[in-house]
């Protein structure tokens, strides 16, 4: 199985993806005792990847900010622009000039992946995608994530939206440490959405002990990937793998990795700080409320999700 996830050459691994077209995706992972901080496990850990739809749980955090500021409650509407309502799959289909739910969009986002939510969110908080993109980049430094640059809200390709498998790691923490209440959506197992019942896609909820979340990601630049988090007893790990040749391959390094590790986590009190958290100053609604009905311009050169 090892080999099916692994490139041989280091250089492959090490090296930053920098187009779509014959990017070979190159395997990278890393295991953190969520207790202590440690890391247990590091294969590639701090080499750029395209984080594809884990992209969607800094998305997520910063819907999550909004809804812990009062400005939205989980019942707020979403205004659904023209631009939202035309991305590629993954999607559920909201159509432009409707509206969705804050909890809607978060269990579409969730389980679905979806792309049209996911630029519904970002249109609705910082007016446009491209606006959202630069607060999502200005979260990550803020959280500590030093090698990621994020351009959109989907993590639909875009060759300058790079990540590292440390960086998702750290995501995955704050985003625990910091909404433990709205962190619970993560393990949501299928969500309805006008008639149509969508699964989530992470396979091994339920499937593999103490898992409890979070996300998967996919596009033929990024290979599959998967950030998780799992807890037995009194030990926590938060787990990411990337790159991997399929998605049943990737669930079963994840699982590889979880079982070889969690013997290792301590069982203790917990000594890490939490991550570290900023508060990015609130745009103004009503140009938000405005601008969020406007077809933004295209930027990227989607790939649909399988």
């Amino acid at each position: 199985m090892a080999a099916t996830l692994s490139l041989t050459a280091a250089t492959q691994a090490e090296a930053r993806p920098r187009r779509y077209a014959g990017y070979a995706p190159a395997y990278s992972a890393i295991v953190i005792d969520a207790k202590t901080g440690e890391t247990i496990h590091a294969e590639a850990a701090d080499a750029h990847r395209f984080p594809a739809s884990v992209t969607k749980v800094m998305t997520l955090y910063l819907l999550f900010e909004q809804i812990d500021s009062g400005r939205f409650s989980l019942q707020s509407p979403l205004r659904v622009s023209a631009e939202a309502a035309r991305q590629p799959p993954s999607k559920i289909g909201v159509r432009a000039g409707s509206t969705i739910t804050v909890e809607e969009a978060i269990r579409a986002l969730v389980t679905k992946s979806a792309n049209d939510v996911a630029v519904v969110v970002a249109e609705n908080i910082s007016g446009s995608e491209e606006a959202f993109g630069q607060l999502m980049t200005r979260k990550a430094r803020s959280l500590g994530m030093s090698r990621t640059t994020f351009r959109n809200a989907s993590g639909l390709p875009d060759a300058t939206q790079v990540t590292t498998a440390r960086d998702l790691a750290t995501l995955g923490r704050a985003i625990q440490d910091h909404f433990p209440t709205y962190y619970r959506y993560f393990q949501t197992y299928s969500f309805a959405y006008r008639g149509v019942n969508h699964r989530n896609h992470n396979r091994l909820l339920g499937r593999v002990e103490g898992v409890d979340g979070i996300k998967t990601g996919y596009t033929r630049a990024s290979g599959f990937n998967l950030l998780t988090s799992a807890r037995r007893g009194q030990r926590q790990i938060v787990a990411v793998v990337m790159g991997g040749r399929t998605g049943g391959a990737r669930d079963a390094r994840m699982n590889q990795l979880v079982e070889a590790t969690f013997p290792r986590a301590y069982a203790g009190a917990r000594t890490a700080p939490l991550i570290a958290r900023a508060t990015e100053p609130a745009r103004p609604q009503t140009r938000i409320a405005v601008a969020a009905q406007v077809p933004m311009p295209g930027r990227r050169q989607p790939v649909a999700e399988p």
